[in-house]
């Protein structure tokens, strides 16, 4: 092996060498900050059930009211610490479990340092019976829960190191000290098999929890990106629907500027060109349309609505669609107020498809109820407002996606107009929409016609 291999090896062995060890002073680093810390880690409530959201709390208060009794006896009497010795370090271990609902971290490096003075002044006379020593039973169980309540709130390494600290402490207490001539029962194996157990059941529970965390922030996720995708779909729906409305006028323009000029005698030639280029435009408006239409119909070219579109419905066609909701079950009423006159073509397609979802929503949600339609012609607009009287049957579970309630919100925001749907008095369902005549936006809207920026009510899941 060459100098310059010899070097190069030793450059590659000690680089994996500082890797290796800046990943353990790096995890040593971050064992000390979790297991220094002072930082508040409240224990939460049970979601569920509510009756017992506190019960692990009250679990706790409990445990402390329990080991503290026990240790009184134990330090006091069994362990020779008399007083006022024996009752502090009671008190002290009853004060770190209670504080370990709060702050876990302190608490359990309390009810350590409490456990271990405890088992440095014990003194077992001669003659007496064996005593459990360096851990009391009920100075075990107090620390177990303050374990318990440490692994519940730090990482699975923290825990772990707090466990392994915990035996081996102790360990070495009773590897370097004697509790006295008097006999005594190691509870060191124990204490071992009752830390690695609540820090397991611990550990377990805090992943339970975080997966639980991740599940619910990945469906709020989904159900956000769902709604979205919705809105979606039922815009380009709606912007298929208009672009026939907008295609009809263009070719009527392109008709109108081709007929003109044989409608003056000896037109001068501006008029003809002037036309010709309103024709050519409207054309070539028409060809980029299509183009627009065959976008919006790319992502689902097999979908029903990519095939040649029907006549798009308006307000005149609307007896058969209630015709259709009675064969269905429904009782329908249909007033008109106002002056009926012609619509924009986009107003009176919207407004049939408002009636339409809303008679829809109605056989989903209230089988066999009434349904009143008013239609109220305004200066400014058209009301429309459908209200059912409630489901006179149980509604049987509906597969709907919400796409309906959406589109009318789309459509009437289109129009510069306003929707408000939910909850009648009298058990019903209502949906009521304002299309302004002349599609302004809703800051132009006419002076007479009702405010555009009312919030909308609930809606019917």
């Amino acid at each position: 092996m060459s100098r310059v291999d010899r070097v190069n090896g030793g450059g590659r062995g000690s680089g994996d060498g500082e890797r290796f060890d800046g990943a353990v002073l790096s995890e040593a680093r971050s064992l000390r900050e979790e297991l220094g810390t002072v930082a508040p880690m409240p224990l939460p409530p049970l979601g569920r059930p509510r009756l017992l959201r506190w019960a692990p709390h009250l679990v706790v208060v409990g445990i402390a009211l329990g080991t503290t009794l026990g240790n009184v006896d134990q330090m006091s009497e069994r362990y020779h610490l008399g007083h006022p010795a024996g009752p502090a370090m009671a008190l002290a271990q009853a004060v770190a479990l209670l504080l370990a609902l709060v702050r876990p971290v302190p608490a359990w490096w309390l009810s350590l340092a409490v456990s271990t003075a405890v088992a440095g002044m014990t003194t077992l006379p001669m003659g007496q019976g064996s005593q459990p020593w360096p851990w009391g039973p009920p100075a075990l169980i107090a620390h177990a829960t303050v374990t318990l309540l440490l692994a519940l709130r730090l990482r699975p390494r923290a825990a772990w190191a707090a466990c392994a600290l915990g035996v081996g402490v102790p360990l070495l207490l009773q590897l370097t000290t004697s509790p006295g001539p008097g006999p005594s029962d190691t509870t060191v194996p124990l204490s071992a098999i009752v830390f690695g157990a609540v820090t397991l059941f611990g550990t377990l529970l805090r992943g339970r929890r975080e997966t639980r965390t991740r599940l619910v922030e990945q469906e709020t996720l989904t159900a956000e990106e769902r709604a979205r995708r919705t809105l979606l779909e039922e815009r380009s729906r709606i912007a298929r629907e208009l672009h026939d409305v907008v295609a009809h006028h263009m070719s009527v323009i392109s008709i109108q500027a081709q007929v003109a000029p044989h409608l003056v005698k000896d037109p001068p030639d501006e008029l003809r060109e002037n036309l010709e280029g309103i024709r050519e435009n409207a054309l070539e408006a028409l060809t980029e349309l299509r183009r627009v239409l065959g976008v919006l119909r790319a992502e689902n070219p097999d979908a029903p609505e990519a095939a040649p579109q029907a006549p798009l419905p308006t307000l005149d066609r609307l007896d058969g669609l209630l015709d259709n909701a009675r064969a269905a079950g429904l009782s329908v009423h249909r007033e008109s107020t106002g002056e009926p006159r012609p619509l924009p073509p986009g107003v009176d397609l919207s407004a049939y498809r408002i009636v339409q979802e809303a008679l829809s929503n109605a056989i989903r949600h209230a089988p066999g109820s009434t349904v009143r339609i008013e239609l109220a012609y305004a200066r400014g607009g058209l009301r429309v407002r459908v209200t059912d009287s409630g489901a006179r049957s149980k509604a049987p579970p509906s597969p709907g996606a919400g796409h309906g309630l959406l589109g009318m919100r789309e459509r009437a925001a289109m129009l510069g107009g306003d929707l408000a749907t939910g909850p009648t008095p009298d058990g019903g369902y209502e949906v009521s929409a304002f299309l302004p005549a002349n599609a302004l936006p809703a800051d132009s809207l006419p002076a007479d016609s009702p405010p555009t920026d009312a919030p909308d009510r609930e809606i019917r899941p």
